[in-house]
C-alpha cells in the first residue's frame, strides 16, 4: 500500500515538472519572437521550435502508449503517429516550399488524432454514441469556424488570392478535433479529465493557430516567426504534458470514479450552433464565399443527422426500456408466483404478522389446519385469534406470547408447544417456531411456522399405552411363574400332590402366555420392517381353513360355539403357515366374543384375481368408530376385554400385516353392537388350475399322497371290507399295507415282514386281537412294535388290553384320525440314535436333552462351539445335530462349515433351533443333509422331537408320512 502511494506521488511530481518545463518553453518562445530579431532568424527559430515540440509530443505519446493497455494504448499510439505525420508534413512543406502538401499531411495527422480521441475512453462507447460525438464535433467545430472566420474575421475583406481547399479544411478539422476532445472530456470520469483537458487545450491551440494561418494566408501576409507559431508549439507541448499525467493510462488515481455528463456536451453543442445560426440570420444580406455556404450546409446536415440518430436512439431506448419493463414485470410475477407456490407447497402452516400483531398472510396448509379460509384471517389479531384459552377458560396472556416477543423484543422461538382453537371449537395441538421479520435493522413483524402434532400426540399416547400394556402383560405371567416355582422350590408343597400339579400347570400356562406375547411383539416388528420371509406356494383355501378350524376346535368346544365352513376349492398363492396363523387369530377372536350356542361361519369366494375370505360371528358387534381402531396395536373395543377374555391386542395387527405382505387387505364390518361382526381378507389367487383329487372321498390331503412308500403297515380285521377300506386310506397317504383277516396269520406276517406298525381288531374268530397283542408283547423281537387297536368297543371296556396298545380307535374310524394315529405311533417308536445338541442356554439345553432322551435317543450336549468341536474330535459321530446359531464363542455357521469339511459328517441331518428367523440366503449357508429350521418361541421345546425323529427315520430309510425323500429338506 505504501509503495503504491509513493509511486503515485513520484508520477505527480514528474507531471508537474513537465508542466513547468512546457510553460517556460512557450513563454521563452513568445518573448523571443516578440523581440528585435531579424525576420529570417525568427522564422528559423519558429520552425525549430515547432519541430522540437512535435518530436516531444510524438515521443511522449509513444512513451505513454507503451505503458498503457487496451483501447488507451491504441489511442496514445495514434496520437503519437499523428504527431509524427504532422511533423514530417511541416518539415516537407518548409524544405520544398509546398504548403498545400504540408497542409494535407497535417490534415491526415489530425484525422489520426480524431481516431485516437475516439479510442480514448477506457470503456468502449457504443457505435451510435461514437457517431453522435463525431457529429457534435462537426456541429461545434463548423459553427465556431463559421462564426470566427466567415462571419467575423473575413467579413468585408477581400482575399489577395482564393485560399486553397486545404487552407479551409485545416481549421475545420482542427475545430472538429478540439470539439471532440471537449466532448470526450465531458463524457469521461473526473479522474481522467486532466489529461483529456490538456489534449483538448492542445487541439484548441492548433485550431486557433490554423485559423490565423488561414486568415493570414488568404490575406497574403503569413510567414513563420509570428506569434501564430506559439499556438502550434503550445499545442504540441500541451499534448506532450497530457501524456505524462498519471491518469493518462486510464487508471483512476484519486477519488471515486464517476461517469461524465453527456448533457453538458449536448448543451455546449447546441449553444454554439444557435450562436452560429443567429449570426447567419443577422447577416442574411451578406454574400459569403462558397466555402462558407458549404461549411454551413455541412453543419446543418450534421445537426439533422444527429437529431435523427437521437430520435432513433430514443425509440430504441424506449422499446428496450419497455421490453425490460415487461421482462422485469414477468420476472416479478414469476418470483411472486414461485414464492406463493413455495408457501403453498409447504405442509406446515405459515403466517405472517405486522408490527401490530395483525395477520398479513397465511398459506393454505395453515388455513386448512385451522379450518378457516385464508382471506378471513388476514387483518385479524393473531394472538387473540389463534391461542386457545387455558383450562379455566381464561385467555392466554399477550405478554408471554411468542408473537409478542418476536415483534417487540426481536426474539426467535423454536419448538414451542401451543394449542390453537379452530372456529368450530376444536383444539389443535401445534409446535411453533416464530421469527422476527426485519427490514433495515428494524423489526417490521414476525413469521410464524406451526405444525399440527395431533398424530404425534396420538403416537405418544399409544406408546405410553404400549409400555403400560406390555409391562402389565409381562409382569403378570412372570409373577405367576415366579410364585408357582417358588412354592415348588421351597418344598412347602408335596411334589405328588394336586396343589403341586396345579402350580406346575400355572407355571406352564403362564410361560406359554409370556411366550405368545413376545412372539406377537416380534411378529409385529418383523412385519412392519418387512424382514419376515414368506414361503409362497399354491394351497387350497378349504385346506387352510380346515387347519385353522382344527386348531381352534378345542376352544370352540369349551365355549359352546359351532365352527362352520362352506368350503372353497380355489387355490391361493400364500405362505400357508402365516395364513393359518391369521385365520386362527380371527376364529379365536370370533369364538371369544360369541355367545354360547352361536355359530362362527368361515366362507370364501373368488373376486377377480383375489379370493375373499370372511369370518362372520354372532357376537356383540363392533361400534363404527372402532372398525379401524381394532387393527391397531394393543387396541380393543373395550379395555376390559384383555382382562376378561385374555389376549394382548396384537393379533389383528399381526393378521393385517400378514395379509398386506401377501398383497391383500383386511378390514372389519359390523352393523353395530349386538349385530355380530365380519372380518374379511383378500388373498391372491394361484395361477394354476384346480384339479380334482382322487382321495376327496376319503378326506386325505393331496400333499400327503405317496409320502410314505417305504413304511409298511399290517392291517388285521376279520371283515375283508374293513381291511380294504383301511388299506385304501393308508395307501392314499403312501403307506405299504398288508391286510390279513386272521390272528394267527397276522403273527406270521409280522414275523416275516417286520412292519412299522399294526392296526388290530379285537373281535376275531380263533386267535382274537387281544391274544395277538399279548403274544407280540411277550416276544423280544416285537415287544416295541407299535400297535393301534381298531375296535367297536372303547378302551375303558378292555383296560388290560388298552394298557398294552399304543393307540386306540373306535369304529367307525375317521380317515384323518386314522392317518394321524398311525403317523404318531410310527414316529414315536423307540429310537437309539445319537444326537448332538449345541445350545448356550443351560436351562433350555437341559429341557431339550430331556425331551430327546424320553424318546430313547442318546444325547451329547455342548454349550458352545468349542465344546461341540471337542465332542466331534473325541469320536462322537452324531446321527443328527440340533443347533442354535448364537453361541458364546462363535456361531452355528462355523460348526456347519466344520461338518461340511468332514467327509463322514457332511450329510448329517440338521435341525436349526434359533431365536431369529433365518432368511433364504442364510439358509443356503446352513444346509448339511436334510435340514429343518425352527424358531424359538414359535416352536416349544417339546415340538422339536417330531422333526428330529422324522429326519432320523428318513436318514435310516424308515420313510414316514410327510418326509418320503430324505434328500429334500423341509421347513415346518
Amino acid at each position: 500500500m505504501g509503495d503504491g502511494r509513493q509511486a503515485t506521488a513520484r508520477a505527480y511530481s514528474a507531471f508537474v515538472r513537465w508542466c513547468w518545463a512546457a510553460a517556460v518553453a512557450v513563454l521563452v518562445l513568445a518573448v523571443l519572437l516578440a523581440g528585435p530579431m531579424e525576420e529570417s532568424t525568427r522564422a528559423e527559430l519558429s520552425r525549430a521550435a515547432i519541430a522540437a515540440a512535435g518530436v516531444a509530443a510524438a515521443a511522449s505519446c509513444g512513451w505513454r502508449a507503451v505503458r498503457s493497455v487496451g483501447r488507451r494504448r491504441r489511442a496514445w499510439g495514434l496520437l503519437s503517429l499523428g504527431g509524427v505525420v504532422g511533423l514530417l508534413g511541416n518539415v516537407y512543406a518548409g524544405l520544398v516550399g509546398d504548403p498545400e502538401t504540408g497542409d494535407t499531411a497535417y490534415i491526415a495527422a489530425l484525422l489520426l488524432g480524431v481516431i485516437g480521441l475516439a479510442l480514448f475512453p477506457t470503456v468502449r462507447p457504443r457505435g451510435h454514441e461514437l457517431v453522435r460525438m463525431l457529429l457534435d464535433s462537426v456541429v461545434v467545430g463548423g459553427s465556431i469556424l463559421y462564426i470566427a472566420v466567415f462571419s467575423v474575421a473575413l467579413q468585408g475583406q477581400r482575399f489577395a488570392a482564393e485560399p486553397s481547399l486545404t487552407a479551409y479544411a485545416l481549421p475545420v478539422v482542427d475545430a472538429l478535433l478540439a470539439t471532440l476532445a471537449v466532448l470526450v472530456l465531458t463524457r469521461s470520469p473526473a479522474a481522467e479529465r486532466v489529461p483529456l483537458g490538456l489534449v483538448g487545450i492542445g487541439f484548441v491551440l492548433y485550431a486557433v493557430a490554423d485559423v490565423a494561418f488561414a486568415l493570414l494566408t488568404a490575406g497574403g501576409g503569413f510567414s513563420f516567426g509570428s506569434p501564430v507559431d506559439v499556438g502550434w508549439v503550445g499545442g504540441y507541448l500541451a499534448i506532450a504534458v497530457a501524456a505524462r499525467h498519471p491518469a493518462a493510462s486510464g487508471s483512476p488515481v484519486t477519488g471515486q470514479r464517476t461517469d461524465g455528463s453527456p448533457v453538458l456536451g449536448t448543451v455546449i453543442t447546441f449553444g454554439i450552433f444557435l450562436a452560429a445560426a443567429l449570426v447567419r440570420v443577422g447577416q442574411a444580406n451578406v454574400v459569403f464565399p462558397w466555402t462558407a455556404n458549404v461549411l454551413w450546409a455541412t453543419v446543418l446536415v450534421a445537426v439533422a443527422v444527429r437529431q435523427i440518430l437521437v430520435v432513433v436512439d430514443n425509440e430504441s431506448l424506449r422499446h428496450g426500456l419497455e421490453r425490460r419493463v415487461e421482462e422485469r414485470t414477468a420476472q416479478l410475477r414469476a418470483l411472486a408466483s414461485e414464492r406463493e407456490r413455495t408457501l403453498e407447497s409447504v405442509a406446515d402452516g405459515i403466517y405472517g404478522v405486522d408490527a401490530a400483531g395483525r395477520v398479513t398472510f397465511i398459506n393454505d396448509a395453515g388455513a386448512r389446519t385451522l379450518g378457516v379460509a385464508a382471506a378471513d384471517l388476514v387483518g385479524s389479531d393473531a394472538h387473540a385469534t389463534f391461542h386457545a384459552p387455558g383450562e379455566d377458560g381464561s385467555p392466554f396472556p399477550a405478554d408471554g406470547c411468542y408473537i409478542t416477543e418476536a415483534v417487540r423484543d426481536g426474539l426467535t422461538a423454536t419448538a414451542e408447544q401451543d394449542v390453537y382453537r379452530r372456529p368450530d371449537g376444536k383444539d389443535v395441538p401445534v409446535e411453533v417456531a416464530a421469527s422476527p421479520l426485519r427490514a433495515d435493522g428494524v423489526v417490521r413483524g414476525a413469521v410464524v411456522v406451526f405444525r399440527d402434532i395431533s398424530e404425534r400426540r396420538e403416537v405418544e399416547r399409544i406408546k405410553d399405552e404400549f409400555v403400560s400394556v406390555v409391562s402389565h402383560e409381562l409382569r403378570t405371567p412372570l409373577t405367576s411363574i415366579r410364585g408357582a416355582l417358588g412354592l415348588l422350590d421351597s418344598g412347602v408343597l408335596d411334589r405328588s400332590s394336586d396343589q403341586a400339579a396345579r402350580m406346575v400347570h400355572i407355571a406352564l400356562t403362564s410361560s406359554e402366555r409370556l411366550g405368545r406375547l413376545v412372539d406377537d411383539i416380534l411378529d409385529v416388528e418383523r412385519m412392519d420392517a418387512g424382514t419376515t420371509q414368506l414361503e409362497l406356494a399354491d394351497h387350497r383355501v378349504d385346506g387352510l381353513v380346515a387347519a385353522a378350524v382344527e386348531q381352534v376346535s378345542i376352544l370352540a368346544d369349551d365355549a359352546g360355539v359351532v365352527l362352520s365352513s362352506d368350503g372353497c376349492p380355489e387355490m391361493v398363492r400364500v405362505d400357508d403357515e402365516r395364513i393359518v396363523q391369521t385365520l386362527t387369530n380371527l376364529l379365536s377372536n370370533a369364538v371369544k366374543f360369541s355367545p354360547r350356542g352361536s355359530t362362527v361361519l368361515v366362507s370364501a369366494a373368488p373376486v377377480g384375481d383375489l379370493v375373499e375370505v370372511r369370518v362372520d360371528d354372532q357376537g356383540r358387534g363392533i361400534p363404527p368408530d372402532k372398525l379401524e381402531a381394532v387393527f391397531r396395536r394393543f387396541e380393543q373395543v373395550d379395555a376390559s376385554d384383555a382382562r376378561e377374555r385374555g389376549g394382548t391386542g396384537l393379533g389383528l395387527a399381526i393378521a393385517r400385516s400378514i395379509v398386506e405382505r401377501h398383497g391383500g387387505r383386511m378390514w372389519a364390518a359390523s352393523d353395530g353392537e349386538g349385530h355380530g361382526s365380519s372380518f374379511r381378507l383378500t388373498l391372491p389367487r394361484a395361477l394354476v388350475p384346480v384339479l380334482p383329487r382322487r382321495d376327496d372321498a376319503l378326506g386325505a390331503p393331496s400333499d400327503e399322497r405317496g409320502a410314505a412308500a417305504a413304511t409298511r403297515v399290517v392291517v388285521v380285521d376279520d371283515d375283508p371290507y374293513v381291511v380294504d377300506v383301511l388299506r385304501t386310506v393308508l395307501e392314499a397317504r403312501g403307506y405299504d399295507v398288508v391286510g390279513v383277516t386272521d390272528g394267527r396269520e397276522a403273527l406270521e406276517v409280522v414275523e416275516q415282514e417286520h412292519p412299522a406298525a399294526i392296526l388290530l381288531d379285537l373281535a376275531m374268530p380263533g386267535t382274537n386281537g387281544a391274544e395277538v397283542l399279548r403274544q407280540l408283547r411277550r416276544s423280544a423281537a416285537t415287544a416295541g412294535l407299535p400297535v393301534v387297536v381298531v375296535s367297536g368297543t372303547s378302551p375303558s371296556d378292555a383296560r388290560e388290553t388298552a394298557a398294552l396298545a399304543d393307540g386306540w380307535l373306535v369304529k367307525p374310524v375317521d380317515p384323518e384320525g386314522l392317518a394321524a394315529t398311525v403317523r404318531d405311533v410310527v414316529r414315536l417308536r423307540p429310537h437309539h440314535e445319537h444326537v448332538l445338541v449345541v445350545e448356550d442356554d443351560d436351562d433350555l439345553r437341559a429341557v431339550l436333552t430331556t425331551v430327546l432322551e424320553s424318546a430313547g435317543l442318546i444325547v451329547t450336549s455342548a454349550r458352545g462351539l468349542s465344546e461341540a468341536r471337542d465332542a466331534l474330535a473325541n469320536g462322537a459321530e452324531p446321527h443328527l445335530v440340533l443347533l442354535d446359531l448364537r453361541l458364546p464363542d462363535g456361531t452355528g455357521y462355523d460348526l456347519v462349515a466344520d461338518l461340511r469339511r468332514s467327509g463322514r459328517l457332511r450329510g448329517t441331518p440338521l435341525v436349526v433351533y434359533t431365536g431369529a428367523e433365518v432368511g433364504p440366503g442364510e439358509r443356503a449357508d446352513l444346509r448339511l443333509g436334510s435340514t429343518v429350521f425352527l424358531t424359538k418361541g414359535r416352536e416349544a421345546p417339546d415340538a422339536v422331537l417330531r422333526p428330529v425323529l422324522d429326519l432320523l427315520d428318513a436318514a435310516a430309510g424308515r420313510a414316514v408320512d410327510g418326509l418320503a425323500d430324505p434328500t429334500i429338506p423341509r421347513t415346518p
